[in-house]
């Protein structure tokens, strides 16, 4: 146990911000640089190190919270970040990207604030970083075995380096110009800057891992050819395609899906651009969806020089404290007031839009909306609410329904999917075709981070065992398993 009276001496301290009108002047990380160190040992030795460990359960990827807990606490940055490392590839991604689970499951959080796992699993990986801990591992033989991996999300990443340090050798194929799937182009750079990304990827390429870009499965390469050149596939592609709102004046200009709209703020920080083809400056923006995809278009379009920003959700306003339908030690669904809300603009719940208007360019205009409500299960519009917004520039930002099916990547293979819509798979996430297997998105749905790395090194242990006979490496959730489906 890291401290026995931690939990009753010590309060919870988290990372402090940088103020928003400092922040809001350029795409670093919102954090202020290092704010953790001073504070983080003592809020890991707030953890009881509890006979039974809940966050073990509330994290997909079981990792050892309170082992590391209590290395954090002594200071023993190694230690930590090998025990961090041992269940999960990539924390540096989820300690700044997980809405930690984890931490709804702490048995402190049961009548007192939950310890700050998140805040002590980025504070560990960083602090590993810093100090060369974090080194490649290549396989010490080659199993003369070949694997794609189809897609270079989070799911896929784990995958890729789980098979190759399992002696296998692996290609990830990903259809954009850059490695990262959503975490490149899908999570704005003030939310994770992609140095995070860029030096994993050259940890795991000198392990052995081959990537290439630019090329779409089903479409610059047919499935059946990947299929003939390699003993095994992991289909990690995600579920890509954005939930769309077939109302009047949706073909107006100005109205985008968030992954339209969001990957251009990024390459412009690559350098791609010296300003995004789309842009809020000066506009007043619409954001429908009210989730985190609909809080980084938020945060975006503060930065871009929004003139308003509102965000639009069908759904009433989560409640503040944790609904007696979501006992501990469940996630709760809570109202959030992320890093973009801070920073300005509205919310409104409760609303559904009705129709765009547009003007004589077809340029949108307006957004009509009318507020809804439940009765008897069933959404209905209540008469007289009617309501209309400014929106020069309007981002869908309503979830994703699915794999993308329109290259061929399905068919091509004659993956057969589930009642979801999801490709389909057993207990080893194999799928029906021989030496296909999926994770991720593209199998589960869309989910958390934490739940595609987990299913990542899931699917890599059945891809190992098939081509070997046998594996050692880990097997942290099954395909079934969908308790912590938020």
């Amino acid at each position: 146990m890291a401290d026995p009276k931690g939990f009753l001496t010590t309060g919870r301290e988290t990372a402090c911000s940088r103020p928003v009108a400092e922040r809001l002047k350029d795409w670093n990380e919102v954090y202020v640089p290092g704010s953790l160190l001073p504070i983080i040992s003592k809020q890991a030795g707030r953890c009881m190190d509890c006979g039974i460990p809940f966050c073990h359960n509330g994290c997909p990827l079981g990792n050892l919270i309170p082992e590391w807990n209590d290395f954090a606490y002594r200071e023993d940055w190694s230690a930590a970040s090998e025990r961090l490392h041992a269940t999960n590839n990539f924390p540096e991604f989820t300690g700044r990207l997980c809405p930690a689970p984890c931490e709804s499951a702490c048995v402190l959080g049961i009548n007192q604030p939950a310890v700050t796992i998140k805040n002590v699993e980025v504070s560990i990986i960083d602090k590993a970083w810093d100090n060369g801990n974090v080194t490649p591992q290549p396989p010490e033989r080659l199993s003369g075995k070949t694997a794609a991996v189809i897609g270079s999300g989070p799911a896929g990443l784990a995958a890729a380096q789980q098979l190759t340090r399992a002696g296998h050798t692996v290609v990830v194929y990903e259809r954009a110009d850059r490695i990262g799937g959503l975490l490149r182009y899908g999570i704005p750079e003030f939310k994770m800057e992609k140095v995070h990304i860029n030096r994993r990827i050259e940890q795991m390429r000198a392990e052995g891992t081959k990537f290439r870009t630019g090329i779409e499965i089903g479409r610059d390469l047919s499935a059946t050819d990947l299929r003939k050149r390699f003993d095994a596939v992991v289909v990690a592609a995600g579920a890509t395609v954005s939930r769309d709102l077939p109302v009047p004046g949706r073909d107006l200009k100005g109205i985008h899906f968030a992954m339209e709209y969001l990957p251009l703020a990024n390459k412009v920080q690559e350098g791609d651009f010296m300003a995004p083809p789309i842009t809020a400056e000066g506009k007043h923006v619409v954001v429908i969806g009210g989730g985190d995809t609909g809080a980084d278009c938020v945060g975006t379009a503060h930065r871009q020089g929004a003139a308003s920003v509102t965000q639009l959700e069908i759904m009433p306003r989560p409640s503040e404290d944790r609904p007696t339908g979501q006992p501990w030690p469940t996630f709760p669904m809570l109202y959030k007031v992320t890093s973009a809300h801070e920073e300005g603009g509205e919310r409104i719940y409760s609303v559904s839009t009705t129709h765009f208007e547009g003007d004589e360019d077809g340029n949108v205009q307006a957004l009509h909306l009318v507020e809804v409500a439940f009765e008897d299960g069933k959404l209905v519009q209540k008469p007289g609410t009617e309501r209309v917004l400014p929106a020069q520039l309007v981002t869908l930002a309503m979830g994703f329904t699915g794999t993308d099916q329109a290259n061929g990547l399905v068919s091509q293979f004659g993956l057969e999917l589930d009642e979801r819509g999801n490709v389909a798979r057993d207990a080893s996430y194999a799928t029906n075709v021989d030496g296909v297997f999926v994770a991720g998105d593209a199998g589960r749905g869309q989910s958390l981070i934490v739940w595609a790395i987990a299913e990542g090194r899931s699917a890599a242990r059945g891809v190992d065992r098939y081509l070997t006979g046998s594996s050692a490496l880990p097997y942290p959730v099954k395909p079934t398993d969908r308790s912590l489906m938020v």
